[in-house]
């Protein structure tokens, strides 16, 4: 658990104005008073903080969250002088962001969520590019290099090109980066979006470290709650106002009783799930392994018993609340408008029956290869993915989990190996197979500068759709995507939410049987991702076969499957539930999917060193 000892930082802050001890002024490293900032993107007025006040004391951790557009990177970005306020002050270590911008920026460490590394150079040579931006005098430089290489962990890599890194050490390196400088105040804008959970986890030692023994005080910004969860002091923001501020232990206090596990051994758990996930009485449902974790408007047992009566072989247990659920719970309540719902009908029993009739593979790999010059980004991997499965592919970075993707979706060619989708040879016949298949790539890789319209109007034609057939599924993709509103807006300035809904809309235009999924939800908040999985059973539940890859482990539990991937090798398959029992340990009886991962991964790593 990161940073258990460190003190609460107080949910009542005093304004600047206010008499205080200097003892006390000197113990706040960042103050925000009354700030406001807005924006204006073409006829719009964009109000990303509406009179924020807080402080940061000496020492802490403070975690951001919110949803997608809540104002974190705004005010990350004011905390680091890079923005001006309209409205209020805001101090930093002392001194005002607007009359000392320059002496502020020379002493924190701030990291926004694209660190500018420069690829095509070195470790080595972007570690003293920055202690030249930093100003970091040389005789100082070697002793503070060797300690940030040891506590990343990049020692071994400092002649390598940083576009050759990893994504997680990519992060690592930023961070190292950002720390050249010894700064007291360090600001992290949403450090781990893109990295494997292992490299999280490295990432939180860290930080942690800083915190213990260098004393530095830490603002970070995270779109995993559970990460939150790990701080001793959160501040929530909705629609740039403040909507609490306390220890997540008071936060999850607030819903103790309303959180349960449901499992039936005759009905299975996409079935439950569908079934209760739209209830009024239901805020909020979620697949855990073959259970369903439900959360309810009230406390109240009777509720739940009113609501699950026909579900057979039924068991329910009471468990504890997690940060994450008075998230989902607190946002829908204060939602401005309805959340928007999936237009397809309903599943039926037949649709998820628990032994349903033996499916054949779709998806077939076997003795996979792929090199670059002498290097094996995937080396023998074999599997197959059947008909209606949700198969989920796993591993760190570099494991050559995208590799594999873009091989499957006919974007690269194999080097070696047998690969087929839906009946298609992809040594043969790659662009047969891509007509079969919808792909959503890890990055936005829709046209930025076209409008929503534009970019749904581009792939039906590219995908073959003309005149009526094109109008219809257009519009479908308009509504069943609550896309309309935003149907001219330029979609590179969409939120990260909408950029998403997008660019599932784009994938599905033509119908696909097959949808390929490369790290989807990387990025967006927690509803976000609830009303994308919401869609994705929506769509297993037709019929349509879906392959995913995902550092969210959590929402790896919505996999039928599961592939756990490592330097370019299959390491373990099955079930979400089997994966979990090949990691039980006396330590760790009960492992979560990310528990079971990281267990797997260091014994991989372990064995490796061994051999």
């Amino acid at each position: 658990m990161f940073a258990p000892n460190l003190a609460m930082s107080p949910s009542s802050e005093p304004a600047p104005h206010q008499t205080d001890s200097s003892a006390e002024i000197q113990d706040i490293v960042l103050t925000f008073h009354d700030v406001s900032k807005s924006f204006v993107s073409g006829h719009r007025v964009i109000h990303a903080l509406t009179r924020v006040s807080f402080t940061v004391r000496r020492g802490t951790v403070t975690g951001i969250i919110g949803p997608d557009g809540a104002g974190k990177t705004t005010l990350m970005r004011l905390a680091a002088t890079l923005l001006r306020p309209d409205q209020g002050h805001i101090s930093v270590l002392g001194m005002d962001t607007q009359r000392e911008a320059a002496a502020i920026y020379g002493q924190i460490g701030y990291m926004p969520q694209r660190f500018g590394l420069y690829e095509d150079l070195t470790v080595q040579e972007n570690l003293d590019l920055y202690a030249d931006l930093h100003g970091l005098d040389h005789d100082h430089r070697s002793a503070r290099y060797r300690q940030l290489m040891v506590m990343t962990g990049l020692e071994p890599f400092t002649r390598r090109l940083a576009g050759q890194l990893s994504g997680g050490m990519k992060q690592k390196l930023g961070l190292a980066c950002s720390l050249l400088g010894t700064p007291p105040l360090l600001l992290l804008d949403e450090p781990t979006v893109g990295v494997d959970p292992l490299s999280r986890r490295e990432l939180w030692t860290i930080v942690d470290r800083l915190v213990r023994e260098e004393g530095t005080s830490v603002v970070l910004t995270t779109s995993y709650i559970e990460e939150a969860e790990r701080c001793p002091d959160v501040l929530i923001l909705h629609e740039g106002t403040i909507l609490g501020r306390a220890h997540p232990s008071t936060f999850k206090r607030e819903i103790e009783g309303r959180v349960y596990q449901i499992h039936s051994s005759a009905v299975h758990k996409r079935l439950i799930h569908a079934t209760l996930t739209d209830r009024p009485e239901v805020v909020d449902a979620m697949v855990q392994g073959e259970s369903v974790r439900l959360v309810l408007r009230d406390p109240h047992p009777e509720t739940l018993a009113a609501i699950v009566p026909a579900i057979p072989q039924l068991s329910i247990a009471p468990v504890p609340p997690r940060l994450e659920d008075w998230f989902i719970v607190k946002l829908r309540q204060q939602a401005s408008q309805p959340a928007v719902r999936s237009q397809l009908k309903p599943l039926t029993a037949s649709q998820t029956s628990l032994s349903p009739a033996p499916r054949a593979p779709v998806i077939q790999v076997r003795h996979a290869q792929r090199r670059f010059g002498d290097f094996y980004a995937v080396h023998d991997v074999s599997f197959d993915v059947l008909s209606g499965e949700i198969f989920g592919l796993l591993g760190p970075n570099g494991a050559g989990k995208s590799t594999t993707f873009r091989m499957l979706c006919g974007l690269l060619p194999p080097s070696g190996g047998h690969l087929t989708v839906a009946g298609v040879d992809l040594r043969r016949a790659r662009s047969a197979a891509r007509q079969r298949i919808g792909y959503m790539s890890q990055k936005f890789s829709l046209y930025r500068d076209l409008s929503v319209r534009e970019n749904l109007r581009f792939f039906s034609s590219a995908y073959g759709l003309r005149g009526d057939r094109r109008r219809e599924r257009n519009n479908w993709a308009l509504d069943q995507f609550g896309l309309r509103p935003f149907a001219d807006a330029v979609s590179g300035e969409l939120p990260l939410g909408y950029k998403q809904r997008l660019a599932l809309a784009c994938a599905l235009m033509h119908e696909p049987d097959i949808l390929f999924l490369d790290e989807p939800t990387s990025g967006v908040d927690p509803l976000a991702r609830r009303e994308f999985w919401h869609r994705i059973l929506e769509l297993a539940g037709r019929g349509v076969t879906i392959m995913v890859t995902t550092h969210v482990l959590e929402e790896a539990e919505y996999c039928d499957r599961i592939a756990i991937m490592a330097h370019g090798r299959l390491l373990t398959l099955g079930t979400p539930d089997e994966i979990k029992r090949r990691a039980r340990t006396v330590e760790c009886p009960t492992p979560s999917l990310e528990d079971a991962f990281v267990y797997l991964i260091h014994t991989e790593r372990r064995q490796a060193v061994v051999s």
